[in-house]
């Protein structure tokens, strides 16, 4: 019975440990209009942004996304006016940089790597949007 038990617990603990979540690849925050530090991701990927502010007026945030070893201009992921925070979805590996533009903002963007099962799980909210 002991060993039933044991061979029990040691099965529940793998199938804990093989469970993955998202990994962090990269984190950046400032209150500087900057272009961030390269960073490698496989697909597919997320970027979490956080926009605050001590003002409900003037506050901008622009994110676009830069391909860091051509310098392309891949396209602007991210424009508000708001504080507020959320999460975009990309399906394309690659290195990249972010040129964030920020006016009277306080601002944190992570770079998470998710395996194809989290991302999944992802459901965007409004209208249906184009990823990367």
């Amino acid at each position: 019975m002991t060993r039933t038990i044991t061979l029990a617990m040691l099965a529940l603990s793998l199938a804990v440990t093989t469970t993955s979540a998202s990994e962090l690849v990269k984190e950046f925050s400032g209150r500087a209009s900057v272009t961030t530090a390269v960073f490698d991701v496989d697909s597919p990927w997320i970027m979490d942004w956080n926009l605050n502010a001590d003002y409900e007026q003037l506050v901008a945030l622009d994110i676009t996304l830069i391909e860091a070893k051509t310098g392309r201009h891949i396209g602007r992921v991210l424009h508000t006016k708001r504080k507020g925070n959320g999460i975009k979805l990309f399906y394309e590996a690659g290195s990249y940089q972010l040129r964030i533009s920020a006016t009277l903002a306080r601002w944190r963007i992570k770079i998470e790597q998710l395996t194809d099962e989290e991302a999944e799980l992802y459901v965007p909210k409004g209208p249906k949007r184009s990823v990367f």
